[in-house]
C-alpha cells in the first residue's frame, strides 16, 4: 500500500503572538528577511526530497504564525520552486492560513493567483471584545470583508476557525458566533473549545473559562442543519469540502515538514519503519543553517505506532477497520485488543467485523477514549 504524502510548510512570525498560543511563533519585532527564509524553505524542501520517495504531494498546507505575513510573490516563487522539483498537480489541495488582521497588507485574490486554492481563516469569534480578550490583532468585520472577497474567487474551500467557551462568553455570544459563520456560507468551519496550554500567558494568568455544554450541542445541530457534517472532533463541512491535508493526519498518512521547528512523519516504504523528525526550531538558528535542518529524528517503535495510530484515528467521527490499522502501521491488530475490549466495555467503541466505531458517548467523551490507547499496556504476538 502507497502511504499518501503531504507537505506542510512553517512561517513562524506573527505580528503579536496570541495569549493562548503555544504553537512555534515568534513577534515580528522587524521586517521579516522575506527572500532569505524561502531560500532556506527551498534547501529544507531539496534535504528532504528522497523521503517522498517518488510519491506525489496531495497536499499543502501553510501554518503559523502567520504565513500571510509573506506577500503572494513570495508565496508564489515558493510553489514555482517546488513544482520545477517534484510536480504539483492540479488536484493538489493548497492551503494558507491567513489572518483577518494581516491579509489586508495583501490582496487576497493575488493569493489565488500565485497558486492558493484554499485558505484558513483565523476569525476566532465575531464578538470585538473577545477578540481583544484573545489578544487578536482584527476585528470581526474584518473577517466579514475577507470572506466576502473570497466568494469571487475560484477556490477549491476555504476554513473559518472559531472558538468557543472563551473568557467570559455567554451561551448567546457562543451561539451567535456559529450563526455568523453559518451565515456566511463558510464550506469548512473549524469549532473548537479554548484550551489553557502550558508555557503560555493564558497558563500563567489563567482567565475563568465557563462552560456551555447544552449550548455546544445547540452548536453542532445548526451546523449540521446548515449541511456542515461533523466528520472530525472539532471540523465541520459541506459534502467535499472536507480537509484533504487533515485527513491525511488523522489516517496516519504521511508527510514531510520544511521550515522553523516543523514536524515530519514518514513511512520506508521498502522496510515498512516510520520515523518522526523535526526541524531547528527558532527562526534565527533556522537562517543560519547552511546544510541539514534537521534538529532530531526517532524511529516509532511498536508501541508508539499503536498508540499514535489510535490518537489520530480517533478524531475522525467515520468507522475504521482493524485491516486499515495493520496498513498503516504494519503491526497485527492483536496488539489493540485489550485496549479496544477496555473501550468497548466502557461503550465508548463498538466493534462489528472487525470494524471499529465511535459511539455517541465516545465522541462525547473523547479525551477518556484516547487515554485508554494511551495507557494501555500492548500485547505483542
Amino acid at each position: 500500500m502507497i502511504v499518501p504524502a503531504s507537505l506542510y510548510i512553517h512561517f513562524p512570525w506573527c505580528i503579536k503572538k496570541c495569549p493562548y498560543c503555544d504553537f512555534n511563533s515568534y513577534n515580528k519585532k522587524d521586517n521579516i528577511p522575506e527572500n532569505e527564509y524561502i531560500e532556506c524553505l527551498l534547501r529544507d524542501f531539496k534535504n528532504d526530497l528522497p523521503l517522498l520517495q517518488n510519491r506525489p504531494i496531495h497536499s499543502i498546507f501553510m501554518g503559523g504564525g502567520t504565513p500571510s505575513l509573506f506577500s503572494p510573490a513570495s508565496i508564489g516563487r515558493l510553489l514555482d520552486e517546488i513544482n520545477k522539483i517534484t510536480t504539483i498537480s492540479k488536484h493538489t489541495e493548497i492551503t494558507l492560513e491567513t489572518n483577518p488582521g494581516t491579509i489586508e497588507h495583501h490582496n487576497i485574490a493575488e493569493y489565488n493567483k500565485q497558486g492558493i486554492n484554499r485558505f484558513s481563516i483565523g476569525a476566532q469569534s465575531f464578538n470585538d471584545i473577545a477578540l481583544q480578550k484573545l489578544g487578536r490583532i482584527h476585528q470581526a468585520s474584518n473577517t466579514i470583508k475577507l470572506v466576502e472577497n473570497l466568494s469571487s474567487l475560484p477556490l477549491k474551500s476555504y476554513n473559518i476557525d472559531i472558538m468557543h467557551n472563551l473568557p467570559g462568553q455567554t451561551q448567546e455570544q457562543l451561539l451567535y458566533d456559529i450563526d455568523q459563520a453559518i451565515s456566511l456560507g463558510a464550506p469548512h468551519i473549524s469549532w473548537y473549545q479554548l484550551t489553557i496550554e502550558p508555557n503560555t500567558i493564558f497558563a500563567k494568568y489563567p482567565p475563568i473559562l465557563p462552560d456551555h455544554i447544552d449550548s455546544i450541542n445547540t452548536g453542532i445541530t445548526k451546523l449540521n442543519y446548515a449541511g456542515l457534517e461533523q466528520y472530525e472532533v472539532s471540523a465541520f463541512a459541506r459534502e467535499g469540502h472536507q480537509c484533504i491535508h487533515n485527513i491525511n493526519y488523522w489516517t496516519f498518512g504521511d508527510y514531510i515538514g520544511i521550515g522553523a521547528g516543523a514536524h515530519g512523519k514518514i513511512t520506508n516504504l521498502e522496510s515498512g519503519e516510520i520515523y518522526r523528525s523535526w526541524k531547528t526550531r527558532t527562526p534565527k538558528d533556522y537562517l543560519q543553517r547552511t546544510s541539514s535542518f534537521v534538529a532530531g529524528e526517532k524511529k516509532l517503535s511498536s508501541t508508539d505506532l499503536a498508540a499514535e495510530y489510535m490518537l489520530n484515528q480517533l478524531r475522525l467521527h467515520k468507522s475504521f477497520s482493524l485491516q486499515e490499522f495493520t496498513k498503516r502501521t504494519g503491526l497485527k491488530s492483536s496488539i489493540i485488543s485489550k485496549a479496544l475490549s477496555t473501550a468497548e466495555e466502557k461503550g465508548l467503541l463498538v466493534i462489528e467485523r472487525d470494524v471499529v466505531s465511535t459511539t455517541k458517548l465516545g465522541k462525547s467523551f473523547l479525551n477518556d477514549l484516547v487515554q485508554i490507547f494511551l495507557e494501555s499496556e500492548y500485547a505483542y504476538d
